[in-house]
């Protein structure tokens, strides 16, 4: 009976070593990452099918900062709150914009990129202003914060699109294509993305507007428990930064 309560003591002392751990956000091994994979240039896959991007290139010179290895896991971006707290992923990088909304759900690193929500249409539009878009076909990705900054507006001009709201498709690529078609008059994008597919199918095809939806930021998104693995990822991202590795990543993709 004596070692019966010895063994079961160890046993609860132990469920309750791991209990305190998971509670902590005590760092790990390895991290899964969720990205959107059509998120050029943060995150996509390349011609032979592999995972690449600004994000990526970050994300694995931070981990081998901290020690730790990161995988990147596409998921469907509408869910990306619900899978990190449901412990599916362990982190949201993926040109992942701060917004107040989003506090409630996750914790913030440090911003590490800046970011504006432009309108495009195709060249030869006759689209010149944010007003212009009243009784306009305007289409943006679902689950976005540029859904967000467009919900968020004040101007009134978003009530006044067809329809009385933006069209939605899941991933910007599709968004692209939608405008391409003529199916939609103007779009609303991240503005890193969206210069990046207008260079990758012709800047000349497109216009940017003077005016925006609104400034932002990029951070890393993780579980509000996880304190250490956000202040790890703050330190790492600030040495990088310091040693001139970010800039390194960030001429890589954005030199142009």
């Amino acid at each position: 009976m004596k070692k019966l309560f010895l063994l079961f003591a160890s046993v609860s002392i132990l469920a309750a070593c791991g209990n305190e751990e998971t509670e902590t956000g005590s760092v790990k091994d390895t991290y899964v990452v969720g990205i959107d994979e059509t998120f050029a240039p943060m995150s996509f896959r390349n011609n032979e099918g592999d995972i690449v991007g600004f994000d990526v290139d970050l994300a694995e010179e931070v981990g081998e900062m901290m020690g730790v290895t990161f995988t990147f896991q596409p998921i469907d971006w509408v869910m990306k709150e619900t899978e990190l707290n449901a412990g599916n992923i362990d982190l949201i990088w993926n040109g992942y914009s701060i917004t107040e909304e989003r506090k409630e759900k996750v914790a913030f690193t440090d911003p590490y990129l800046d970011n504006k929500q432009i309108i495009v249409t195709l060249a030869d539009s006759d689209i010149e202003t944010k007003a212009d878009l009243a009784g306009k076909v305007v289409a943006t990705q679902q689950g976005s914060a540029t859904l967000d900054a467009l919900n968020a507006d004040e101007t009134g001009v978003v009530e006044e699109f067809d329809g009385g709201e933006p069209i939605l498709y899941p991933t910007f690529t599709d968004v692209f294509n939608d405008l391409d078609s003529g199916r939609s008059e103007a779009i609303v994008v991240d503005e890193v993305l969206g210069r990046y597919i207008m260079k990758q199918k012709g800047q000349e095809n497109y216009k940017v507007l003077e005016e925006n939806f609104g400034e932002e930021e990029y951070g890393v998104g993780v579980r509000k428990d996880d304190t250490e693995l956000l202040d790890n990822l703050n330190e790492s991202l600030d040495e990088l930064k310091k040693n001139g590795t970010y800039d390194e990543i960030y001429q890589t993709w954005f030199a142009e």
